[in-house]
This record gives C-alpha cells, sequence and structure tokens, in this order.
C-alpha cells in the first residue's frame, strides 16, 4: 500500500487551505461555490447544479466549497451535505454525501453517501426528504 498522496488528494488538500484562508478573510463563500460548480463539466455540472438548486430552495443551508468541491454549511458553520465530482477522482459516478451533522441517523446502520449518475424527478425528490430531514 502506498503512503504517498495521488495528485487529485495533493490539490485537494491544497483546495482546503485556500479555503480556511479564504474563509478568515471574509471571502463570498457562496460565490466560491458557484465558481466551483461552474468549472465542472458534463454530468458533473448538471448534478452540481441541480443539487445547489434544490439546496437552496429546500434547505437553510449556506454555500460554500470543501476541498473544492460544492458543500453546504448549517449556521455553526459544520458541513451538512457535499458534492464531490466524478471526473476529479477519474472514477464512474459522482457522490452526494452527508457529514456527521446531518440528521439522518437511522438506528444503528443509515447510509451517508449515494453515488449518482443521474437525477430523475424521483431521485430529486428522495433528495429533497433527505435534505430536509439532514437540517431538521
Amino acid at each position: 500500500m502506498s503512503t504517498t498522496f495521488s495528485k487529485e488528494e495533493k490539490a485537494a488538500m491544497r483546495a482546503a487551505a485556500a479555503e480556511a484562508k479564504a474563509a478568515k478573510v471574509g471571502a463570498d463563500l457562496e460565490a466560491a461555490c458557484l465558481a466551483a460548480i461552474a468549472e465542472k463539466t458534463g454530468t458533473d455540472k448538471e448534478l452540481a447544479q441541480t443539487l445547489h438548486q434544490l439546496v437552496k430552495r429546500h434547505t437553510t443551508l449556506g454555500a460554500k466549497t470543501w476541498y473544492g468541491m460544492p458543500a453546504y454549511i448549517n449556521t455553526d458553520g459544520k458541513v451538512v451535505v457535499f458534492f464531490q465530482c466524478a471526473a476529479k477522482f477519474k472514477v464512474r459516478y459522482a457522490t452526494i454525501g452527508f457529514q456527521p451533522d446531518a440528521n439522518l441517523d437511522e438506528g444503528n446502520f443509515w447510509p451517508s453517501s449515494f453515488a449518482v449518475t443521474k437525477l430523475t424527478a424521483a431521485d430529486q425528490k428522495r433528495l429533497v426528504e433527505l435534505l430536509k430531514r439532514a437540517v431538521s
């Protein structure tokens, strides 16, 4: 097993450091999120845009970037939900993930991230339900 980081992982760490610095100087976090979405292409861009619209329409979460990816935070500044594009890590699906501050607990076992290749109307309805539950 290799102990070195891939170039994608190194880029994500650099992005996280830049995000922390920008937050300290009062940067427009939503603008950074929108810029991160705008630089995506194809399905990744489409999925990120859809997630952003659903989050903004159905929750009070704020937008920012997290390791260079779109993410959405609660009033305490904790990431609740994030988007990870497929292209950045050269995988076959994007990921929509929920962090521990999302209220999705369901007994002793529940999903915290979802592989996504497309968001149909039914998928979007399910995602909205998850988003609303996550911030409840």
